[in-house]
């Protein structure tokens, strides 16, 4: 088969196009008036938001099926039997969510789970009451799961550089991992350098090119959530990572002429998100092992990083690509904290020489 290859813009497509293809198949297994429903907020939402609608669905018209409608097949439920959802079904619903089956597995929600399957299940409501094709929406008198603050894990003190200290080197991986590590350790400490110092997110990281770089002014194209552009730039400690990495891929005679992706798997294609996580679990759990490091971790970890230097929650915002900077202020709320203890001292109530003539 020949190598297909995708610019930047490309790889989005695809990503894109297999999402849609999932959202076609599993909508085989719902309502039909589901299909009205993701097109209606369609220009307002991503393909991925809309595949989590549908799986969010079909765990709700499940128990519909199974404890509302006493065994009525999902295909065959109609808006009128979703006009007949009370408030309290809702509840049950919610209920349900800690501990219930699905297609033989057992499963369980926790509230965050939980809250974002009510939301799924709201708009679609909200989006057939709006249209006037149902006359009562009982979902809006069910109150959102309280939501408790999570901790906020990222990387403290000396474990940022013991952890790219670990990719360079190598230092306490496995024998089978090591076998490994020299043809991918330039990549490894670039992927890793590059989510320490830029905050990027793993989507945005997996579809850099290598024309996505400009060295002449340090800055990179990234593709946001929503599909817009945005310039990030990097400092140059990345600078240097990328360059070795880019300067390690013109030497190696396998890599495709036609391949424009900057991070190549072991295949020579693209690397996809799940090798990354793999490869940050790998070098975390060496420098950290108590703590679950994932690239999202990695990004908090550099926006925990900004915010103490800056003291700026709209320059964080910003470059972590926040549209709403209350998300940002929630996340590092624990660091305001440190702001305001740092400065507990700072105002005195008593100049020195007072506190002498006191003693």
């Amino acid at each position: 088969m020949a190598n297909v290859t995708m610019d930047g813009s490309d790889y989005y497509r695809e990503r894109n196009l297999k999402n849609l293809d999932k959202i076609d198949a599993l909508l085989e297994e719902l309502p039909l008036f589901c299909e009205d429903f993701l097109r209606g907020v369609e220009t307002r939402t991503s393909t991925l938001t809309r595949l989590n609608y549908v799986y969010d669905l079909r765990i709700f018209f499940d128990f519909l099926s199974k404890k509302r409608l006493r065994g009525k097949d999902v295909r065959e439920i109609t808006l009128e039997d979703l006009e007949a959802v009370t408030d309290t079904d809702v509840e049950i619903f919610l209920s349900y969510l800690s501990n219930y089956r699905f297609r033989d597995r057992r499963l369980s929600c926790d509230e965050r789970a939980k809250a974002r399957k009510l939301s799924t299940v709201r708009s679609m409501f909200k989006y057939f009451f709006n249209k006037g094709l149902i006359e009562t929406n009982n979902v809006t008198k069910v109150s959102t799961p309280k939501l408790h603050e999570k901790e906020i894990i990222r990387l403290e003190g000396g474990e940022v550089p013991s952890l790219l200290k670990t990719a360079e080197y190598g230092s306490g991986l496995s024998k089978h991992a090591s076998g490994y590590h020299e043809k991918t350790k330039v990549r490894d400490t670039a992927i890793l350098t590059l989510f320490l110092g830029t905050g990027i997110r793993i989507s945005e990281l997996v579809g850099l090119n290598d024309e996505s770089i400009d060295f002449s002014n340090n800055s990179f194209v990234v593709t946001r959530k929503g599909g817009n552009k945005a310039i990030l730039y990097f400092s140059e400690e990345v600078g240097d990572a990328l360059a070795a990495y880019l300067a390690q891929k013109e030497e190696d005679p396998q890599v495709p002429a036609d391949e424009h992706a900057l991070f190549l798997s072991m295949q020579y294609r693209r690397i996809t998100v799940r090798a990354v996580e793999n490869l940050v679990k790998k070098y975390a759990k060496i420098v950290t092992p108590l703590k679950k490091i994932t690239p999202h971790k990695l990004r908090s970890t550099y926006g925990t990083a900004l915010y103490r230097e800056t003291g700026d929650i709209y320059i964080v915002a910003d470059v972590l690509g926040h549209r709403d900077v209350n998300t940002t202020r929630k996340h590092y709320a624990a660091i305001t904290e440190d702001h305001r203890r740092s400065v507990a001292g700072a105002v005195r109530l008593h100049d020195s020489e007072t506190e002498e003539h006191e003693d």
